[in-house]
């Protein structure tokens, strides 16, 4: 039905996360329209991903060696937000009132008991960077879901022989909910909120 390059584009479409057939095949034909410069501009900013990478310090995306949160020297580096995702960096300063640094897990712990730390978590990176960096505050900012909660337990006692304050999000953000959803108040709320985790 259709010609062999728009089923592979429907394909790809697909394959995102939200996007079914329809909206694929939408995605498809609302491009087909489009001028040649829009489609064009549109594959070199698809180019373009491939060259970003994960910053060496705290893993959020950055297209050097350091993202621009960590290459701004007047961040305040005695506080570290430990996130899941890159998609909670982002979140978070769209509040625009945490000013301190990150590090991105890379996602939460399994919650099935046959399962331990991930090996895929930056925790080993989170010990070392805390080790070297001497924070004072440490803020456990994982979603208040069962798997965000669980990996914030563990990262509480994995950070425990170290002197800096653990904190945890204020709850005006939705059990289950994901931070990366959550609107700029509600977020800026959390933090100015966050309680110390004993």
């Amino acid at each position: 039905m259709y010609p062999k390059p728009f089923k592979k584009l429907i394909e790809h479409f697909s394959s995102l996360p939200s996007v079914g057939p329809k909206m694929a095949e939408r995605l498809t034909l609302h491009l087909f329209k489009q001028p040649k410069e829009s489609i064009t501009d549109f594959a070199e900013s698809l180019r373009a991903i491939t060259e970003l990478r994960s910053c060496s310090r705290c893993f959020h995306i950055a297209e050097g060696e350091l993202c621009g949160i960590c290459a701004n020297t007047n961040r305040d580096s005695s506080i570290l937000c430990v996130v899941e995702e890159p998609m909670d960096v982002i979140a978070l300063e769209r509040g625009g009132n945490y000013s301190g640094r990150y590090h991105v897990l890379g996602g939460t712990l399994d919650v099935s008991p046959k399962k331990g730390a991930s090996e895929t978590l930056r925790v080993t990176e989170l010990l070392d960077r805390v080790r070297n960096e001497h924070p004072q505050e440490i803020i456990l900012a994982t979603n208040p879901t069962t798997e965000g909660d669980l990996t914030a337990l563990y990262l509480k006692r994995k950070l425990s022989d170290f002197p800096a304050k653990i904190t945890r999000l204020g709850r005006g953000l939705s059990t289950g909910g994901d931070i990366e959803y959550a609107d700029e108040l509600t977020l800026s709320s959390a933090l100015t909120h966050r309680q110390e985790m004993r």
